[in-house]
């Protein structure tokens, strides 16, 4: 047995994409039943949402056909298929991109292989054309010309994000990655390079640096990235490419520490319950609350305010 087939079934087990992917094929063996799709999904808003879809079918299966009923890029996170539509034929493998068009048909099979799964985003048609405007795709051609992306590095980062959402979902601004996945798929299946982008707005810097303002003020507000942009004037994509350029980091992120860093004072300043802290400072839950100050501080938030009304110079320090 060669060393790949040895460590194989360890590997499988250990990634989460593949471990919920093999839950499922193992249960369609268990009752006997044929393959088939199921998209459950995970995220969504004005224009836009996101599934994650496990499919069971394998070579006994026959070959199903579908229709996009929206622009459709799915990220394939485990497993192979075989998918033929209009725009051709290709062999769809982890890390590449299954590209369609909203109303256009496909066939999928697993001609050598059981099951995959993908996380797909599916856009609305006039969404989908705003996103290609910005992303400087000129008007009128935000259509798929190729079914697939093959897995290359400019599309790693969002993959890998894919990646990780399938493992926590809740924890994943869906919003920031669908206009990510969107621009840079339009970019890449076009041949543009990061040079043939279209300028920011005039003032795209001041009125980003209003919404960074505006954030710290009330961290715990309901942000997200539709209201941010709409409070900066901007669309989705230049506010999250002029936000990340100039902050250094994605709105989620921003807003995620601003609230942190409030979260954390207020520990020290007030004598409440955490819960009731939790949720004042913007979390939706304590488990979130006390999972992300745990990896921001290095303490739970107990202990950070037992560490700091103990000794004060603490603060001084990190944690």
């Amino acid at each position: 047995m060669s060393v790949l087939a040895k460590i194989a079934p360890r590997l499988s087990r250990d990634a989460q994409q593949w471990r919920d992917l093999d839950r499922a094929l193992a249960r369609r063996r268990r009752l006997g039943t044929p393959g088939s799709t199921t998209p459950q999904v995970i995220a969504g808003g004005e224009g836009w949402t996101v599934a994650d879809v496990i499919c069971t079918s394998g070579p006994d299966d026959r070959p199903f056909e579908e229709q996009h009923s929206q622009f459709a890029i799915a990220v394939v996170v485990a497993g192979s298929f075989q998918c033929r539509s209009p725009l051709g034929a290709a062999l769809m493998t982890p890390g590449s991109l299954m590209l369609g068009n909203s109303g256009q048909c496909f066939e999928c099979g697993h001609a050598h292989g059981e099951g995959d799964r993908c996380v797909s985003f599916w856009y609305a048609a006039d969404h989908f054309e705003r996103l290609s405007a910005d992303a400087g795709v000129r008007r009128g051609a935000a259509r798929f010309t190729v079914p697939r992306l093959p897995p290359i590095r400019a599309l790693s980062p969002m993959v890998t994000r894919a990646v990780l959402g399938v493992s926590a979902p809740d924890e994943m601004p869906w919003d920031e990655l669908s206009v990510m996945v969107a621009g840079t798929t339009l970019r890449v299946s076009a041949g543009l390079s990061s040079s043939d982008r279209r300028s920011s707005p005039l003032n795209a810097d001041a009125r980003v640096v209003h919404a960074v303002r505006t954030i710290d003020r009330y961290p715990a507000s309901a942000w997200t990235l539709n209201r941010l942009a709409n409070v900066s004037g901007l669309s989705l994509y230049h506010f999250l490419r002029t936000f990340d350029r100039i902050t250094g980091v994605t709105p989620h992120q921003y807003v995620l520490r601003a609230r942190l860093r409030h979260a954390a004072v207020r520990l020290v300043r007030e004598s409440g319950g955490i819960l009731d802290l939790a949720l004042d400072c913007g979390f939706g839950d304590i488990s979130n609350f006390t999972r992300a100050f745990r990896n921001e501080f290095g303490v739970s938030p107990r202990r950070y305010r037992e560490l700091l009304k103990r000794d004060p110079p603490f603060l001084r320090c990190s944690v």
